[in-house]
Parts: C-alpha cells; structure tokens; sequence
C-alpha cells in the first residue's frame, strides 16, 4: 500500500481513537459509535405508514422526488437506522444537522419507528434516483470522469492520497459484504444521484457531519478528494443500475 494512503488511514483511525477517548463531551453532543452495532429487525408493515410522511422527498417507496436527495429504496438496512439514529440524537446546535429538515422529524421518531422505517424501505425494490445535472469535472471529459471514478473507486489515487472506496462499499459499490460489525452501515451507493453523492463527499471533506464513528472515518478520507474527483466518483456512481443490497 503506498505510504500516502496509509497515512490518510492512519489520520482516520486517530482521529476515531481521539474523538471516542474524550467519551463524555462527544456523546453529549450525540455522538454514535458504530464499531460494535448488531443487525436491526424491523416491521416492513408498520414501517410503511410511518413512511408517509417521508413521501415528499424520498418518494412513497423510497425512489427520491429529486436528485438532492438520496435513494432509500433497496438500501441496506442497518445504514438507513443508523442514519435515523444520527439525526434523532444530533446535537441542535450542529451546523450540519441543525440545516437539514430532516432533524425535526427524526426527533419525533422512537427508536421502533426507527427500526421499522429503515426495515421497510431497505425491502423496496431499489429504483434509480433522478440524474439531475452533472457536477463539471474540469480536469477530463465528460466519458473520461466516468472512468476516473470507476478507477478511484477500485484502486484510489497514490498521488492525491486517496485510498480505493471499494474497501468498505464494496467492489460492487452495493455496500461492504462483510456481514458483521460496523461494516453492516456501510451504505451501497451505486444508482446514487450525482448532486447527492457530490454534495455528501463535500460535506465529508468539510468534516460535516462528525458524529459517528464513521463519519469521523470517512472526513479522513474525503479531506484528500478535490473537486475533480469528488465529480468524477458520482459521475461514475450515478451511471449504475441500483440493485439489492442484501
């Protein structure tokens, strides 16, 4: 492995190991760690008219109403409770979730509504989200961006420190295939909307949000992407058939 990349998993690791050391003052402020989760089991029924409010944005049966937002359908389960979990919990002061529309109805939920939310839109069948317009990658061509992103994603970049997405989503990008642990929250994100995924990887990079041991992960990872790569990875993302994830 080059010497960058395992630098930039070092600095992810530390700063995991640093945040959850200070224990306390983070889990106040909502803080998840996601190291030792177990499978959630919900009720797809009871999840399914709890589901209507969620309509407007994310479509009845989780295929986006537009491409800002991300497709639930088909998604994997433990990723979608984990994410109700981090808006339900998140400190209301952050400049992360404090912005989003979906605190206030996450803070409505009980941890079964929860459950059963993420158990029934994870059985929809998976629809693609809308296209929405491409993030211009300046850098390469419209058909070369895709391809870069296939390339990052499966083997990352050496010169900018970036190691391959595939080592926790999954050479498939339908999510890590490692059954157990935090890996079950790793979210699939082929068939993703490009706006989405572009606007997800740039909050990372801005270490927004960072209350979850994955999240604190992943920033480490999204600090090295610039903007030409961040649009070359949701180009390509975006250019897959959405498929089950489990």
């Amino acid at each position: 492995m080059p010497k960058k990349i395992r630098n930039v998993i070092l600095c992810g690791v530390l700063t995991l190991t640093a945040s959850l050391a200070r224990g306390t003052s983070d889990q106040r402020a909502g803080f998840v760690d996601l190291r030792r989760i177990q499978p959630i089991q919900g009720d797809t029924a009871s999840g399914s008219q709890k589901a209507q409010v969620c309509a407007a944005c994310h479509g009845a049966d989780g295929a986006p109403t537009a491409p800002i937002f991300p497709r639930l359908s088909g998604q994997r389960p433990n990723y979608l409770y984990h994410r109700l979990v981090a808006f339900h919990t998140a400190d209301p002061k952050s400049p992360y979730y404090s912005a989003s529309p979906m605190t206030p109805l996450a803070a409505a939920l009980n941890d079964r509504d929860m459950r059963n939310l993420a158990a029934y839109f994870a059985a929809q069948a998976p629809k693609a989200a809308p296209a929405g317009a491409p993030e211009p990658d300046t850098a390469h061509g419209a058909a070369d961006a895709t391809s870069r992103g296939q390339q990052i994603f499966m083997t990352g970049d050496p010169s900018l420190g970036i190691p391959p997405c595939q080592g926790c989503h999954g050479p498939d990008a339908n999510g890590s295939r490692v059954k157990s642990g935090q890996y079950i929250a790793y979210p699939s994100l082929r068939g993703q909307s490009g706006p989405f995924l572009v606007s997800r990887l740039k909050n990372f990079r801005d270490g927004l949000p960072n209350n979850t041991s994955t999240s604190l992960v992943m920033g480490g990872v999204a600090r090295n992407l610039d903007d030409d790569s961040i649009a070359s990875l949701a180009a390509w993302l975006s250019s897959l058939s959405p498929e089950p994830s489990f």
